[in-house]
């Protein structure tokens, strides 16, 4: 597959981005993919390229500030991190590629599926669809109960080297950046709902049965929200169902997509 590899800037902040297919950018739209809290590039594995290889549609992938290859983060994470990086950082990157007048799906992993409603609802010009994988739209018990038990692994050591392979020496600020920001004082009260309802596109929102950081109440939210959403709750899966589930998620994804073109 056509893979195009780079950098941008954005103030002092070099971003890492890949393309998949870029050819095909003005016949098919766009997947864009926005990895999770504590994700990047290479943690999405072969799931994007097969994808678009199924699609025939061309990707996009970028490691956000503090993540893979791109710079560390500047500063503490604040209360709407996830708003600044929908709102600010992701058009940003959209007009430096020049990218921003292409039809785009956006496909997002747990805050990227946060970071994909937010934008969404705030830019809904180019969006022609929208794909959730365990997105959080407000905070519950279970969710931060999940990140202190991730926390706890952490500080054990083992999940710690194991994303030192994607992140390096940026691991402990972006794990902190994280996890730090979702149990602090008062982020409980965190909510993007609002955004739900402005978004007028087809949504696909998927979440695993088993998922450590959030309930059904979250597909809940996003059907009651945006009625013709289409929700799935997947049986025996975890947080990650583009990799526990890879083929049913893969056929999900597909079918939502092409009727969108």
């Amino acid at each position: 597959m056509e893979k195009e590899k780079g950098y941008i800037k954005i103030d002092t902040v070099s971003i890492y981005f890949e393309f998949l297919n870029k050819s095909l950018i003005s016949e098919k739209p766009l997947l864009v993919f926005l990895h999770e809290g504590l994700g990047s590039i290479a943690q999405w594995k072969d799931f994007p390229t097969l994808l678009c290889e199924k699609t025939k549609c061309p990707g996009f992938l970028y490691d956000r500030e503090g993540y893979g290859r791109s710079s560390k983060l500047r500063s503490t994470n604040d209360w709407n991190y996830l708003h600044i990086q929908a709102q600010k950082a992701l058009p940003e990157i959209f007009k430096q590629l020049k990218i921003e007048q292409y039809k785009k799906i956006l496909i997002g992993h747990s805050d990227g599926g946060s970071i994909a409603i937010i934008h969404a609802g705030s830019f809904p010009e180019k969006i022609i669809g929208v794909i959730t994988e365990a997105s959080h739209q407000f905070i519950e018990d279970i969710s931060v109960k999940g990140i202190r038990d991730t926390v706890k692994l952490f500080e054990e050591g083992k999940l710690k080297d194991w994303l030192k392979k994607y992140h390096g020496e940026k691991t402990d600020s972006m794990f902190h950046g994280w996890a730090d920001t979702w149990t602090r004082e008062g982020f409980q009260n965190w909510n993007i709902e609002e955004y739900l309802k402005k978004i007028n596109v087809p949504i696909l929102a998927i979440q695993g049965k088993d998922d450590q950081y959030g309930s059904f109440a979250q597909l809940e939210s996003i059907k009651k929200y945006s009625p013709k959403a289409d929700i799935h709750h997947i049986p025996a899966c975890g947080h990650t169902p583009h990799l526990q589930c890879k083929e049913v998620i893969i056929q999900l994804m597909y079918d939502f997509i092409i009727k969108l073109f």
